[in-house]
């Protein structure tokens, strides 16, 4: 019971993180870029913290589930992702749609990878 409020701790402390970072007054674009920049950090954070709990055998540790589960899950945001991208599909901008899906997804796992790299 007690990880689940390191969870629910870290979760908050995540998705107050990426609401913040939303606030950021951006130029008018009919491109994601915020959520595209947050998924980005989350998982290049994640990438960093999977790495060093692996790296000091700290795989389910509380500072581990309120890092990953928590703060990271709370402040990627997914969902926001997969709403975007059917709009854009939805509105028939096919170009802007697949290269917000290519982008995403290449850009978050090498920033996942980079994270690691970063540790070792």
């Amino acid at each position: 019971m007690l990880n689940c409020l390191y969870v629910g701790l870290g979760g908050a402390l995540g998705a107050v993180g990426r609401y913040l970072m939303g606030q950021i007054p951006l130029p008018r674009m009919s491109f994601p870029v915020m959520t595209l920049v947050i998924n980005f950090l989350g998982a290049f954070l994640i990438g960093i913290i999977s790495a060093a709990a692996a790296k000091h055998g700290a795989g389910s540790t509380p500072l581990i589930l309120f890092l990953k589960v928590g703060v990271c899950g709370g402040f990627t945001t997914f969902s926001t992702f997969a709403l975007e991208t059917t709009n854009l599909l939805g509105e028939g901008r096919m170009l802007a749609g697949m290269l917000y899906i290519i982008l995403s997804v290449c850009l978050c796992m090498g920033a996942v990878m980079a994270g690691g790299m970063l540790v070792k």
